[in-house]
């Protein structure tokens, strides 16, 4: 199957989210479908999974022009969307979620189970998927669950699958498993829309790409062809800085020691401290124990044995509410599972975790509080409408803001963060990479949980490597490459070893 789409146009209201775009995918190969939030790649997307109604413009399917008007007619013609936020019920198993909304029943009526789960297997044996269909969706990985939905849109018959961000949230090892999938899908001749801000992984996997900017195409072209440095300079119109953003500086009194940190076989014995205008990275690989580590140092996980102190005070973190009375924030890993709530509005959300602090005898102060985001929107420089309008009416990178903006309104003396770039595209990345130095010089503390390592050197002071829950290594000025930092990630030992410092 060929998809070409031509001269699509269009607006939402005054705004022109895309003018006179073409783009096509065909069977067999990858196609990267890039720009920074807000381009318009999104309701490009939406138009060719009917979704949305283009003011403009004609897709053709093998030559013939065609017109989606909901979703369902898109799907029958072949095309699958895999959206970021991904469509499963936890409460069911695998091959109950392969048929939701297109059940089986025997001929009494009732939904043929053994049926359901064998096709599944059949769908999973093609693709050599390597699951159990009765297993329950709750009980997947983030990986995993794309791989379900993955095999769900083949078992629709569908030609073309158009993949929205399907490594956001994955590890390096998880992203590798979709990746398999991926390599399966072009041997049967299933064309992919690749839609992402991670350019390594386009450069890695795609043949083609196609750069929206403001809702216009500004390059298209070969993989093999051109550079990253090309990629990010067509995405955001200038030139993107790669420069080391480390500094030379004193770091402040020490704001956070742990000693001895145990629990289970999540960690065991770390020790470490943190410093005041000082940004720690922390980084390994799948398993190594650093989320459920700071969870429970942010006083949402569970610690068997050690100490935390709090500048130079031994503390005990009794829960998350008690931690940012105590100082501490902490910016979480997965944005659309545990950074927003997306019932509430973009007021709602930049404020939700100070209404501890506003509270006034049980009554929030609206006024203090609306001033505080109002300055986070300035000092952020968060492209928004209005305060009241939906968290998801915003980009990723500005949803991120926010979240980041809900922690700043607090004034935590310490902020964790745990992967604050993911799910953005270049541009901002380099604007929270700016707020991030611009944090450690008001003299916070700043941990960096991240599992990209060249993020970790070109932002941090210096970075703990973790491996099956210890600390394996301390890196800092020129031994903190990425060789020596899978090196220690792996298992292997460092002649300088340093813990806790």
């Amino acid at each position: 199957m060929k998809i070409e789409m031509k001269n699509i146009s269009r607006a939402f209201g005054a705004i022109q989210a895309l003018k006179d775009v073409d783009f096509s995918v065909q069977g067999g190969e990858v196609c990267a479908l890039i720009g920074e939030n807000g381009a318009g790649k999104s309701t490009l997307m939406n138009i060719l999974g009917g979704v949305l109604p283009a003011d403009q413009g004609e897709i053709l399917i093998d030559g013939e022009k065609v017109e989606f008007n909901s979703p369902a007619e898109s799907l029958n013609s072949g095309i699958a969307f895999i959206h970021q936020e991904l469509n499963l019920i936890n409460d069911l198993p695998i091959y109950e979620n392969m048929f939701i909304g297109r059940e089986l029943k025997n001929k009494r009526g009732f939904l043929d189970l053994e049926k359901m789960e064998s096709k599944t297997r059949e769908v999973f044996e093609k693709m050599q998927v390597k699951l159990d269909p009765k297993t329950m969706v709750r009980d997947l990985d983030t990986s995993y669950k794309q791989i379900v939905e993955i095999s769900r849109a083949i078992m629709m018959d569908a030609s073309i699958i158009i993949m929205d961000e399907p490594t956001t949230s994955l590890t390096d090892q998880e992203i590798e498993r979709v990746f398999s999938m991926m390599e399966t899908l072009k041997k049967h001749d299933v064309g992919i829309v690749f839609i992402s801000h991670k350019l390594s992984e386009v450069m890695e996997f795609c043949d083609r790409y196609t750069v929206l900017r403001n809702g216009e195409t500004v390059a298209e072209g070969l993989v093999e062809e051109v550079t990253v440095d090309q990629l990010a300079y067509s995405m955001v119109g200038h030139e993107v800085r790669t420069e080391s953003l480390q500094r030379e500086t004193e770091f402040g009194e020490e704001v956070l020691r742990v000693e001895n940190l145990t629990f289970e076989n999540n960690f065991k014995d770390i020790s470490f401290s943190a410093h005041k205008g000082e940004i720690l990275g922390v980084t390994g690989l799948l398993g190594d124990g650093r989320r459920e580590l700071f969870e429970a140092i942010f006083g949402s996980g569970q610690i068997e044995s050690g100490e935390i102190y709090l500048k130079g005070e031994k503390i005990r973190v009794r829960n998350t509410t008690d931690a940012l009375q105590k100082g501490i924030g902490y910016l979480p890993r997965d944005r659309k599972e545990n950074g927003i709530i997306k019932d509430m509005n973009i007021f709602e959300n930049a404020s939700i975790v100070t209404w501890p602090i506003f509270d006034n005898w049980g009554v929030i102060d609206l006024e203090r509080q609306e001033k505080e985001f109002e300055q986070q929107v300035k000092d952020l420089q968060i492209k928004m409408d209005q305060k009241n309008d939906p968290i998801n009416s915003l980009s990723g990178g500005n949803q991120q803001k926010i979240v980041l903006a809900k922690w700043l309104i607090a004034s935590p003396e310490l902020f964790i963060l745990d992967n604050p770039t993911q799910g953005v595209d270049v541009g901002a990345k380099e604007d929270i990479y700016d707020i991030i130095l611009e944090l450690a010089a008001e003299d916070i503390a700043v941990i960096i949980l991240s599992s990209e390592a060249k993020e970790i050197i070109r932002i941090c002071d210096r970075s703990l490597v973790m491996y099956h829950g210890i600390i394996q290594g301390e890196l800092k000025g020129d031994s903190m490459t990425e060789h020596e930092i899978m090196r220690l990630a792996t298992g292997a030992q460092t002649n300088s070893r340093q813990e806790g410092s």
